[in-house]
């Protein structure tokens, strides 16, 4: 729908320079002219002021930020012997700053777009004047054209400020992350002391075939394992649990629901520190067990990686279930009664009661919150980080433990390995992976196709 907007609006962008006369061709080199010639003198002005600044804009910062965006600098910084007072002395000299040159890069990249739909825009209001001239219309004023920015277009006024807080803040860092995985930006090569370069699709072969393919792979299906255990097993338990207190004759339905509601009351990182504190080898639950003479020495809840895994499985189950619990809770509680009691009558088991009606109810509603928490879970950097910090540490992987997840990976190549080249492709593989689960996924679910999606 969008492609076939654009293509009509094209034509009719062509349509109007063809038939139209001197007033609308010269809109198409000098931004504005159209305006001028119909006495719409202040939007031609700025229209026209747009285009000059541009041109001044581009010629002095635009081309030299585009240079510097393809080579990155080309003079390190570095140290100069001076003679100053009779005494000789190294003095610092200033180089190119790699850094500094991509991001202007990018910027001058986003600026010049964004000059393209203000140029788009003055092509459009000439085809609407030649419209208005060819069916005899009058033409607006200014001040007409300005009220249509409280009325017909009074969207456009409402996100104008948070599309230019998106543009700066969402895409430029967004551009730029992407652009560092191009580049040779890690320890060795940190500005502004040192320059990094354009490298291509070397630091994908690195993580996907080369020395990072040791730690990436393993780390990617403990990502995956991670995120399907964590996102079932609370599913599945939240539910079993909803229906348990929802069922016919349990008393204190309330004080149930209060009780593990209070979980959640509880700040997330409080309970991952507490539960750290408990598992530890010398922890409250280790000695205890001992006391009691159920185990001679401390169990590796978090010290070794296979009980580590199945300990923050286990965690993330008390801190997830309860929030499945309340919004199936909702649901169970607005099932259809008579279905479920026809069939109770026709001798239906309980059983096949959940299998037939409550399930399929319940997993239709809240199948795009399963995504998303699939996808939170694939992203969930809490849980890891607080619980065991990525740990145990394992030889044969760089900066990375037997329990990190990718994004917690993604943290430690950013923060403590001073790797960003590769921190950026990681950021890249989980946000396709993410993408492509969700799509995959949700287009093949009942709510997708029971929700007049096209």
């Amino acid at each position: 729908m969008g492609d076939t907007t654009i293509k009509s609006q094209a034509n009719s962008m062509l349509d109007a320079f063809k038939h139209g006369g001197i007033k609308t061709k010269l809109s198409f080199f000098i931004m504005g002219a159209s305006n001028f010639l119909n006495k719409q003198f202040i939007k031609g002005f700025l229209f026209l002021m747009t285009e000059i600044l541009f041109v001044i804009t581009f010629v002095t910062q635009v081309i030299p930020s585009i240079h510097g965006l393809i080579t990155l600098g080309t003079t390190a910084q570095g140290v100069q012997k001076q003679v100053v007072d009779g005494i000789e002395m190294n003095v610092p000299v200033a180089g190119d700053n790699s850094m500094i040159l991509l991001i202007f890069g990018l910027a001058s990249i986003i600026f010049c777009l964004v000059f393209l739909y203000v140029y788009w825009c003055n092509l459009k209001s000439a085809r609407r004047l030649y419209k208005l001239n060819r069916d005899n219309k009058p033409i607006p004023t200014f001040i007409e054209d300005l009220k249509t920015l409280y009325d017909s277009r009074f969207h456009m006024t409402l996100m104008f400020i948070p599309i230019i807080g998106v543009i700066v803040f969402t895409i430029l860092p967004l551009v730029y992350m992407i652009s560092i995985a191009f580049t040779s930006y890690d320890h060795n090569h940190l500005p502004p002391k040192n320059l990094f370069s354009w490298v291509g699709l070397q630091n994908f072969s690195s993580i996907l075939t080369g020395r990072m393919a040791g730690t990436f792979f393993p780390l990617l299906s403990w990502t995956l394992i991670w995120a399907v255990f964590a996102t079932f097993t609370c599913f599945i338990f939240g539910i079993l649990l909803a229906l348990l207190i929802n069922t016919k004759g349990v008393r204190g339905k309330k004080i149930w629901r209060t009780l593990f509601v209070i979980t959640m009351a509880v700040p997330q990182f409080i309970s991952l520190l507490i539960m750290r504190s408990l598992l530890a080898d010398a922890g409250p639950l280790n000695t205890l067990l001992q006391n009691w003479g159920w185990i001679d020495s401390s169990l590796p809840f978090l010290s070794d990686g296979t009980w580590a895994k199945f300990s923050i499985i286990f965690v993330n189950m008390w801190i997830g279930i309860p929030v499945t619990m309340l919004v199936s809770t909702a649901i169970i509680m607005n099932l259809p009664q008579d279905q479920i009691e026809a069939a109770e009558i026709d001798g239906a088991s309980r059983f096949q009661i959940f299998k037939s009606i409550e399930f399929p109810e319940i997993l239709l509603i809240m199948t795009p919150t399963l995504i998303q928490q699939f996808i939170g879970n694939i992203n969930n950097f809490n849980v890891i980080y607080l619980l065991t910090g990525g740990g145990p540490t394992n030889s044969r992987y760089y900066q990375a433990g037997e329990t990190d997840l990718l994004v917690t990976w993604l943290y430690k190549l950013t923060v403590e390995a001073a790797d960003y080249n590769l921190a950026s492709v990681i950021g890249i593989i989980i946000f396709v992976l993410s993408a492509f689960f969700s799509l995959l996924v949700y287009t093949r679910t009942n709510s997708y196709k029971q929700g007049g999606v096209s």
